[in-house]
Parts: structure tokens; sequence; C-alpha cells
């Protein structure tokens, strides 16, 4: 039975968050023609807060985006489901976010996950498998995000950029592997992942050369 989230919220979120994130800050989006039709996985760099907020905005298709479980309670919990967001429980196989991302992916949707788990560097030092595992059971081809700006500088962890700030994200060339069938193994997921890491950091050190930017446990330089 399928589990799909729904998309009526998300279509009515999308263009009213889009329009207030635009107003707050300078947003430019780099090779937006790389978010490609059908099944796919945004895979993205996470250094704040705003990170899922924004993939989930401005990305040029609408983003079921895995979000962590903590964030579902009260109001912010009822808009995340509305918007057709998944929790997930992060550091452990969640059986129930695994089933309804394979749902949206074979749906022809957009998956959004952050494999480094966390708010980290963002340039991937560490690393969840569970891309590696969408991107196998699916077949679907990953893409990377890459954001520049927004993590708040010299501010707590949630804060948010200046008014103002601009903010780069960067979307890289897709990776695919083809889908294999049951059962998946520990050690192919794993190296799945490897591969799909790989890729992420080449993106990253790609985006740099080409926006200017560099990525710092401070921000960007």
């Amino acid at each position: 039975m399928s589990e799909l989230p729904s998309e009526s919220g998300m279509r009515r979120a999308r263009p009213l968050a889009s329009r207030l994130m635009r107003r707050r800050w300078d947003i430019r989006l780099h090779h937006e023609d790389r978010v490609i039709d059908g099944p796919l996985i945004l895979a993205g760099n996470h250094v704040d807060v705003i990170d899922g907020p924004l993939m989930a905005a401005i990305s040029p298709r609408p983003v079921h985006a895995l979000t962590k479980s903590e964030m579902y309670t009260g109001k912010t919990g009822r808009f995340l489901e509305w918007a057709g967001q998944i929790p997930v429980v992060r550091h452990t196989p969640d059986a129930y976010a695994i089933r309804v991302g394979l749902d949206v992916l074979k749906a022809g949707r957009v998956l959004g996950i952050y494999p480094e788990g966390a708010r980290e560097t963002g340039r991937f030092e560490k690393f969840e498998h569970g891309v590696g595992y969408f991107a196998l059971a699916s077949g679907a081809p990953v893409v990377p995000v890459i954001s520049f700006g927004t993590r708040a500088t010299y501010l707590s962890r949630e804060d948010v950029p200046p008014r103002g700030a601009r903010l780069d994200i960067w979307f890289g060339d897709a990776i695919r592997f083809p889908a294999e069938p049951w059962p998946r193994r520990r050690r192919r997921v794993a190296d799945i992942s490897a591969q799909i890491r790989e890729h992420l950091r080449t993106a990253l050190t790609q985006a740099e050369a080409e926006t200017g930017l560099i990525l710092t446990n401070r921000g960007v330089a």
C-alpha cells in the first residue's frame, strides 16, 4: 500500500515560502537544469537549520525531504506533514521513512536527503548510508545540492543568516546506479554510499571553483 505524502499542501506552501525567503535573502541558484525530470534524489550538504526549508522552497521541483522526527511536534509538525515532508528517526534504519521515501521515488517525485545526518561542516566528512540505499533500491539518480552562506556565522546554531545575506545554491551533475533487487547486502550499500560521497565531495570542489566561494567552519570565505 502506497504511503505517499500529500502534494496539495506543498503546492500551496512552496510559492509563499519562496517569496518570503527571496525578500529576506539574496538567493542565487546555479545549474537548476540539473534537477531533471523523473524520480530524483537531491543530496545536500547541511550546515544550518535553514538548509532543509531552503531546499524545499527554492528547488526547481517540489521536494519531499527527510526531516528529523524531533521536528514533528505541535504546529511545526502539523505544518511539515501538510507540506509533504517525511519524518525520519536519525542514525538508525527507519522502516517507515524508507517505505515512504521509496514510494515517493516510485511515483516519479523528488526525495531530499542530507547524508551528513545532522548539521556538520558541510564538507561530507560524516556520511550516513541512507542515500546509498535509496539510490540502490530505486535506481533514481542522485543530484548534489551544495549550499553556501546558510551558516549563520558568529550566531547560535539556531539562528539564520542576517537579512540581505547572499545564499548560493549549486546543483551538481547526477550520479546513478542500476536498481538492484532484494536482498541488498550491507557491504554493497556501503560501497554505493562511498561512491556517492566522493561524487558529492567532488561537486563541492567544483562549486567552490566555479563560484569563488569557499566553505569554512565559519561559513564562507
